[in-house]
């Protein structure tokens, strides 16, 4: 049983009387704030030796944490307002390391406009584990989900895919034969995400549905088209590379499964009906992102990839977590 089937099995029933979960289908809950706004809710977590490496520098580490929930918020099309944050450390934790984790969320308050507003804090016998909740306001009844899309719309991506997946392989000493200043670029993605919160609050009124690209392009768009009972249809000569990535798969083309599946981008993919087109790019201009269209949502169900027009099978859609 993978993550979705367990959630629609065992969760999704006890959110049934609720209309802002959404039937658990989407990355963000939406509760009923005011008049104006409702307030988005994600909740993230993230282990040592899983989601960042073991040996990583504890800034990192919490940058890491908020980002990932900062990527959901984005998303849903909500601006990053608060977060909670339960921390479990490990029994031989220092207080040094703890000084310096919390550095790293003061930097990213500052930059991303958010604030600590509680949670808690535990020693435990596994790894350290970081949980963060994080709120986000959006206008009211105009939060994005999964579900939405609709025949005829253009998916679209924003950055470049694949260097976040890249990026791990180069920080477990992989990649060697590629250069230097592109195996760092790409660790970089791979550690510090980018989250796209200044270009999510501003698809609303432009996008039908969004996610991020945390478990991979494929598996990410697919819970989309899923989730909006539709299929979705990618073109790979259409996916926006950065020039690290197109050197890399220049030399190793197995590489595409990583960059279909492997995950860890924290860009969004976008479903966007055509006569929305101007001013999706619009948004994007004053976001300071770039955004390209890779596809189509069409009748059927899952996603589809073609290579130059003919049906590719897949190895891997994207990361499982079980």
């Amino acid at each position: 049983m993978g993550e979705f089937e367990l959630i629609a099995r065992h969760f999704a029933p006890l959110a049934r009387s609720f209309a802002g979960a959404g039937g658990l289908e989407s990355d963000n809950a939406f509760l009923s704030s005011d008049r104006r706004h409702d307030t988005a809710v994600k909740t993230d977590t993230v282990v040592a030796g899983v989601h960042f490496l073991d040996d990583e520098a504890p800034e990192r580490v919490a940058a890491k944490a908020l980002r990932v929930c900062l990527s959901d918020l984005a998303a849903g099309g909500a601006t990053p307002l608060a977060y909670q944050l339960s921390l479990a450390l490990p029994r031989a934790w220092q207080e040094r390391w703890v000084q310096d984790f919390a550095r790293g969320l003061a930097a990213d308050q500052r930059r991303y406009g958010i604030v600590l507003c509680g949670g808690d804090t535990v020693v435990t016998p596994g790894p350290l584990t970081i949980t963060i909740t994080a709120f986000g306001t959006v206008p009211c009844g105009k939060g994005l989900g999964r579900t939405g899309a609709r025949i005829g719309d253009e998916l679209w991506a924003s950055g470049t895919i694949g260097d976040g997946a890249l990026g791990l392989l180069a920080a477990r000493g992989g990649l060697k034969w590629l250069a230097a200043r592109d195996r760092k670029m790409l660790e970089d993605r791979y550690r510090l995400p980018r989250p796209r919160t200044e270009l999510g609050k501003r698809l609303i009124g432009i996008a039908r549905a969004a996610a991020d690209v945390s478990d991979g392009l494929l598996a990410d768009a697919g819970h989309v088209a899923t989730a909006s009972r539709l299929a979705v249809h990618i073109e790979r000569g259409e996916i926006p590379l950065s020039g690290a990535a197109r050197r890399a798969l220049v030399r190793a083309p197995a590489l595409w499964a990583n960059v279909l599946g492997g995950g860890d981008d924290y860009e969004l993919v976008i479903a966007v009906p055509p006569r929305k087109r101007a001013a999706l790019l619009a948004a994007a201009r004053l976001a300071g992102v770039q955004v390209t269209p890779i596809g189509r949502f069409e009748q059927g169900g899952g996603a589809r990839l073609t290579v130059d027009g003919k049906t590719m099978k897949v190895p891997r859609a994207g990361y499982v977590h079980f």
